[in-house]
């Protein structure tokens, strides 16, 4: 029995030891996000400063992804909007600086879609989100000389599940997540 658990394990590393490691390149990822302004038009607000890795073997299947996000880096274009969105009657910035995604899950679909399950910690409430990647590409960044893979994912949240409820249901409680990232292979 143990020789077959070791087996296991080396199996299992050597698997592994091909998948590779990227950093999000902060000035190329924008988490963004879509909700109704009272019922008339749709308002679309980023985050300006994301830190994070995804790790990758797509021939394996295997996959993850960690992310930070900077919650004040908050830009909907105007300047009131955001200070209202950053107080505490939103995302309470002063006392929940971060937002964090943490991968629990990836199913490939190919080699340029995906499936992440994952935990989403948001005014310091952990609730799963589940990430669609719409396309993933990957090649050398001629500027940059080194590889790259850009992607880009939608999925949705309630933001009532996160503690966040002011205004609901005036301001609808159906948020729209849109990010696109690229992400550096780390050498």
């Amino acid at each position: 029995m143990r020789i077959v658990t070791a087996a296991l394990m080396a199996l299992a590393l050597a698997g592994s030891a091909h998948a590779a490691t990227y950093t999000m390149d902060s000035a190329h990822t924008y988490p963004q996000f879509e909700i109704r302004h009272l019922a008339f038009s749709t308002l679309h607000g980023q985050f300006n400063h994301t830190t994070g890795t995804i790790t990758m073997d797509r021939k394996a299947g295997l996959g993850s992804v960690q992310a930070t996000i900077d919650v004040d880096s908050l830009d909907t274009g105007f300047a009131k909007r955001d200070e209202d969105l950053k107080s505490a009657a939103f995302f309470d910035v002063a006392k929940y600086p971060t937002m964090t995604y943490q991968s629990t899950k990836v199913i490939f679909h190919g080699k340029d879609r995906a499936t992440v399950e994952g935990k989403l910690t948001l005014h310091g409430v952990t609730k799963p989100v589940t990430l669609h990647v719409t396309r993933i590409h990957c090649g050398i960044n001629p500027i940059m000389k080194k590889e790259v893979c850009g992607f880009d994912a939608v999925g949705e949240l309630k933001r009532s599940d996160f503690g966040i409820k002011t205004y609901l249901p005036v301001i609808p409680d159906q948020v729209r997540l849109i990010i696109n990232t690229d992400a550096v292979k780390d050498e």
